[in-house]
């Protein structure tokens, strides 16, 4: 049960992450149609465009159009810069104060210690395997980089994966706690440093 319960607090942790990432994308949309619609500005642009420009309309269409496009580049990538840094700091800050993210609570977990180097190192690989390297492949997929955004997506998968199925090993302790030196644990429960230097889990 307690590998359930591991899965269990993961799957709300990340459904946090998504509703915050799904925020973030409404809000990126609305930025991007703003934009968009803003024909007022984008007339006013391209006119005094076109009249420095010496009446190369079809330079000024190149140049507003590229303009507009790296525009919304900029909106979408700094959509998920936001939400990798939203999700390191839910677990940072969880971590740091409360020894535990929501999901974890839920579930009548922790993670021990509970030091702030540990809560630290944690948050790092978490938020990695979790959404940032994710994030990295979407954005050079966006910057025209295909080839370099499938090598950091599959990177992703194999970190992703090893983070989550190393829980199933004997100690039971993911990435995120082997690098951090940490280890989840009942709520109530006492961790306590084995001889091989693992920490017993609830």
């Amino acid at each position: 049960m307690p590998r359930l319960r591991r899965i269990t607090a993961w799957f709300i942790d990340f459904a946090l992450v998504a509703a915050a990432a799904a925020l973030l994308a409404i809000l990126t949309f609305h930025r991007v149609t703003a934009l968009v619609t803003d024909v007022p500005g984008l007339a006013t642009k391209g006119g005094l465009d076109l009249v420095t420009s010496r009446g190369d309309v079809i330079g000024v269409s190149e140049h507003l159009g590229l303009s507009l496009w790296d525009k919304v580049v900029l909106d979408v990538e700094e959509a998920f810069g936001a939400l990798v840094v939203v999700t390191f700091l839910y677990q940072w800050a969880c971590l740091t104060w409360l020894g535990r993210t929501l999901g974890k609570g839920l579930l009548g977990l922790r993670v021990a210690p509970r030091l702030s180097r540990h809560a630290l190192r944690r948050a790092v690989v978490t938020t990695a395997a979790d959404v940032a390297v994710y994030a990295l492949a979407c954005v050079l997929l966006i910057e025209g980089r295909f080839g370099l955004s499938v090598l950091v997506w599959a990177v992703a998968v194999v970190l992703f994966l090893v983070n989550a199925l190393t829980v199933v090993l004997p100690g039971r302790r993911s990435l995120a706690d082997r690098l951090a030196g940490t280890s989840v644990v009942g709520a109530f429960q006492r961790a306590e440093s084995s001889p091989m230097g693992s920490v017993p889990q609830g």
